[in-house]
């Protein structure tokens, strides 16, 4: 089978989107989604990226979007994802509104399209919801003390804050929060410097992937966790590996609102 594809990211944080919409590839059998997730995710072998997003038709919403993680396991929810879905709506005309609504498995999504002052659309603001502080977890990994503030955003994060992030082994670190027993379903984890009350610094250790280059999920509960803790205000700026997102919770109704660019790479034909 030839499959059309669009190569996207998301501040680095990089997603092959497949078009399933007007009864595309539907003969791709739902037992065989996951392995076909980590061939085409895979590199040197496959086209390489985060993980995989189809676009598909909704009953319920404008539009359906489904997030496959590089290793083939569904996640609920994708920030730098559902902006770079939101472009592809843009790019190929597929609505004439200024706003989308996008079914995922947390909920659907309010997403706007933000015009730039010649009227082109360079970013998207997208309403993720109301990010819910859960609790605040001491953990021992290899006798290092962490304490985890455990935040969902449709999905789970383990935020940490610390001194500076430079200095976090992430590699050694990170799959081991995912995987911890606390985290039945596994977990996102974010190491948080906050540099000011409106400016922190976020690496992202990425639920089912590894360190990726920027997180919409991990900056907006990065946001939540700083606020509850009183470090920071309801409008940072967030530094990413990969670049800036701009987060702002709504003091009137919680909803955390994220932004930021989104970008198209290449489209591309695959044999599977």
């Amino acid at each position: 089978m030839k499959i059309l594809f669009t190569k996207m990211h998301g501040l680095g944080n990089d997603y092959i989107f497949i078009d399933r919409t007007k009864n595309k590839y539907q003969l791709l059998q739902e037992e065989k989604i996951p392995k076909v997730v980590r061939y085409l995710s895979k590199e040197h072998f496959g086209i390489g990226s985060d993980g995989v997003i189809f676009i598909e038709n909704s009953l319920i919403a404008d539009f359906k979007m489904r997030i496959f993680n590089k290793d083939g396991t569904e996640a609920e929810m994708c920030g730098n994802g559902i902006r770079c879905f939101a472009k592809y709506i843009y790019d190929n005309k597929m609505t004439l509104k200024n706003k989308i609504t996008v079914e995922t498995l947390c909920g659907i999504k309010e997403v706007d399209f933000i015009e730039n002052s010649k009227g082109i659309v360079e970013e998207y603001r997208v309403n993720m919801g109301v990010g819910k502080f859960q609790e605040v977890v001491k953990l021992n990994i290899l006798n290092q003390i962490f304490y985890i503030n455990k935040v969902d955003m449709g999905n789970p994060h383990a935020i940490i804050f610390v001194r500076d992030v430079s200095k976090i082994n992430i590699e050694k670190y990170g799959p081991l929060i995912e995987n911890n027993k606390i985290f039945p379903n596994k977990t996102n984890v974010e190491f948080v410097q906050i540099l000011d009350r409106n400016l922190i610094k976020v690496r992202v250790w990425e639920r089912g992937s590894y360190e990726t280059y920027a997180c919409g999920t991990g900056a907006s509960a990065s946001v939540v966790a700083g606020k509850y803790q009183k470090l920071c205000d309801k409008s940072v700026k967030v530094l990413l590996k990969g670049g800036e997102l701009y987060i702002n919770i709504d003091e009137n109704t919680n909803n955390v609102y994220m932004q930021g660019i989104a970008t198209k790479v290449f489209d591309g034909v695959i044999e599977i």
